[in-house]
């Protein structure tokens, strides 16, 4: 298959296989674009544009350390996943014990408390909490979220981790309260529900990507059992659920937006307030089948990207078609709207050329 790519965007296609077995393609395309310095103007696409993902990153070691970011080729999202690889700013850049940060887009919101360094002060009776240290700027990754490994833990062989977020901070077995002294706590909290001991099930608080091994994401990629080995494999479970798909937290996942949408964040930028706008884009795509009339769809913006460090965010539009045989039963892939003429052109069997100039330097 070909991509006939109308767009300045990076598109890219691929081939899965659903619950049936059966053979979907794939086209993605990734926008990216930098913050406006006036929030009524329109984002402009950014010189240095965010590549396709090919593979899952993370913060440090795979396995030990949150995701960075997740490949971009998934099959199909039935929501929009928010993300974002923030830091929160204290306000005016002074040093604060605790402050708030947080996003909305449209209707929708999230905030995660911010809180400074502190650790368990462990002795008879509950642990207690230190006072936190004073920051500046505060790195917001599942790594300083509430999980981790049982630190309290005297034998390595025993030590068990928190489901929910293997990789964070915090929390121990209730059966090692008295040796927690000193084990840090997270820096990012649920401002409803704040941590108080370290053998609670808070909810682990980001805007990262889950960890695909994580409680809130492993059972939704199915059963792999004997009985599948057996009789199912290389296929996917039947329990699959496509919402294995989606990488953001249930609490980020929200339906598609519209172009125009305003995004503001808060505390995640020195100034305090960040707004913007999503582009006016819309992404047609064409699947031109052999011998079979061509198939419309539309590119479904699902995941956004933002990274305010960096002052600029992307958009991933996604578009897939069941496939009757294989990959080649389809010629090519229209991706952006085009003019009247582009169609007449294709529909007369001729090529089309923007302008004249354009002609001119194919030398025909």
């Amino acid at each position: 298959m070909d991509l006939d790519n109308g767009t300045p965007f990076p598109a890219a296609f691929t081939v899965v296989v659903d619950v049936e077995g059966r053979e979907h393609a794939v086209v993605v395309v990734k926008g990216t674009f930098d913050f406006p310095d006036d929030p009524h103007k329109t984002c402009a696409p950014s010189a240095q544009p965010v590549p396709l993902i090919l593979a899952d990153t993370f913060w440090g070691e795979p396995g030990f350390s949150s995701p960075r970011a997740e490949m971009d080729f998934a099959h199909v999202k039935a929501r929009c996943d928010v993300l974002l690889e923030a830091t929160a700013h204290a306000p005016d850049g002074r040093a604060t014990e605790q402050m708030r940060a947080g996003l909305r887009i449209g209707s929708w919101t999230k905030v995660i408390d911010v809180v400074g360094d502190r650790v368990w002060l462990g002795g008879l009776g509950a642990p207690g909490i230190s006072a936190p240290r004073p920051f500046v700027q505060m790195p917001l990754s599942y790594d300083r979220a509430f999980g981790g490994v049982d630190g309290a833990e005297p034998d390595p062989d025993k030590a068990d981790a928190y489901r929910a977020n293997p990789v964070g901070r915090g929390w121990s077995r209730v059966e090692n309260a008295a040796r927690v002294n000193g084990v840090a706590l997270p820096n990012l909290e649920d401002p409803a529900d704040p941590v108080r001991e370290p053998w609670g099930r808070n909810t682990p608080m980001s805007f990262g990507p889950l960890g695909r091994g994580w409680s809130d994401r492993l059972p939704l990629a199915g059963t792999y059992d004997e009985a599948w080995q057996e009789e199912v494999f290389p296929f996917l479970p039947k329990d699959f659920n496509p919402d294995y798909y989606q990488a953001a937290a249930a609490d980020q996942q929200i339906p598609f937006p519209k172009p125009g949408t305003e995004i503001v964040l808060a505390g995640l930028t020195p100034e305090g307030q960040t707004a913007f706008r999503l582009p006016e884009i819309e992404m047609p795509m064409l699947f031109a089948v052999s011998r079979k009339e061509d198939v419309p769809k539309t590119g479904l913006l699902d995941t956004i990207v933002i990274e305010p460090d960096l002052r600029r965010f992307s958009l991933t539009w996604r578009a897939s078609l069941p496939l009757q045989r294989d990959i080649f039963e389809i010629n090519e892939c229209i991706i952006g709207a085009r003019p009247k003429g582009f169609w007449r052109a294709r529909a007369m069997g001729k090529s089309y050329y923007p302008s004249l100039g354009d002609l001119v330097r194919t030398g025909r």
